[in-house]
């Protein structure tokens, strides 16, 4: 990926403050932490409070086709992983739930089968020896007992799985292992003059004031989770809908895409139908009980992407927003990228996350 400079000729910051505790915050601050920054973390609501603190957890690839600086950015950021959560439990003690299952995703059709295949040449090409993308009989894996019309499946193992809340309690742990403070709910006023925005869909909502001009919204997901051990199992995806296994007895499905609501945080019942429809599409569910239900509002920038990058004119200030359904899966890279830009100026944000792109 090409980089530029933005030609900063001031010092590199030895303090920053984040405001934001959710997966973009913590995972900026925590690189920059073990950095040896300073690093302060505010957020009036909480560690993981907004929609960092769901329950799918899926983390899973662009179709290897067509490919682009998003699906690049993406393919680095998930190869970047294991090291990354290794890290991060290494240094603060508290595991985040990751695992590299990969994804097995039940064929509908003939025309299905041969784009599949198709895709498995472009997997080939794009991802190399990293990762895998095949055709296989749906045999091959009978723990989620899933649907496949035809009998055929995609297996691909660069898919993986994380727990959203245990992710950022992982990282809130590391953080203060390495001398950051993060204050909950108290002044929220910056010790530094350096600060990262990482504050989601009340961010979006502020920028777009700002900018006099709409920059994202929120969308609204529910999801569920049951009572279900098969931690080593791949994610199944099928029909709209991720099955993430996780490695606490847990299963989690999800999830509703809801631009329209009355509240934001309540279940209903949309979710009812999603666990319904789940039970029908992986029968080894149907007896599972369901022991959480969440619903959250998730930052959904103008392009899609990821939006990084100096908040134009306001020196010393940035942005990390946007990221719809793909976040988690993109938060070590993004870490790894405002780190640089932030403390040498070197810009390697892809064409299309830049803010500028949303305005």
């Amino acid at each position: 990926m090409a980089s530029r400079s933005l030609g900063h000729t001031r010092y590199a910051p030895q303090a920053v403050t984040v405001y934001g505790a959710g997966i973009f915050g913590l995972s900026c601050a925590f690189e920059l932490a073990r950095r040896g920054v300073t690093v302060q973390v505010l957020d009036d609501r909480g560690i993981g409070a907004g929609s960092s603190g769901g329950t799918v957890g899926a983390l899973a690839p662009h179709v290897p086709e067509q490919w682009e600086p998003k699906k690049q950015f993406q393919l680095e950021s998930l190869l970047m992983a294991r090291a990354f959560w290794a890290d991060v439990a290494q240094i603060g003690g508290a595991d985040s739930g990751y695992a590299r299952i990969g994804r097995i995703q039940p064929l509908a059709d003939q025309a299905q089968i041969a784009r599949a295949r198709d895709r498995a040449q472009g997997a080939a090409t794009y991802w190399g020896d990293n990762a895998e993308w095949r055709v296989i009989p749906a045999t091959d894996f009978t723990v989620l007992d899933c649907v496949s019309p035809t009998g055929w499946m995609i297996h691909d193992t660069l898919s993986g799985r994380i727990n959203p809340r245990a992710a950022c309690q992982a990282l809130a742990l590391a953080l203060r292992a390495l001398g950051a403070t993060i204050s909950i709910g108290r002044d929220m006023s910056p010790a530094y003059t350096t600060v990262i925005h990482a504050t989601g869909t009340r961010g979006l909502a502020q920028l777009s004031a700002d900018f006099n001009t709409a920059v994202g919204n929120g969308v609204k997901g529910q999801s569920a989770v049951f009572k279900f051990d098969a931690p080593f199992a791949p994610q199944l995806y099928t029909d709209g809908l991720h099955f993430v296994p996780h490695s606490n007895g847990t299963l989690a499905i999800g999830s509703t895409s809801e631009r329209y609501y009355d509240d934001p945080t309540t279940t209903d019942f949309q979710l009812d139908l999603v666990i319904e429809k789940a039970r029908s599409l992986c029968p080894a569910l149907r007896d599972a009980p369901v022991i959480d239900r969440w619903a959250g509002v998730r930052p959904r920038a103008k392009t899609r992407a990821p939006m990084l990058g100096p908040w134009p004119d306001r020196p010393g200030h940035f942005i990390v927003n946007g990221g719809f359904k793909i976040g988690l899966g993109m938060a070590p890279k993004i870490a790894h990228v405002m780190a640089d830009l932030i403390l040498t100026g070197t810009d390697t944000i892809p064409q299309g996350f830049h803010v500028q792109d949303n305005l």
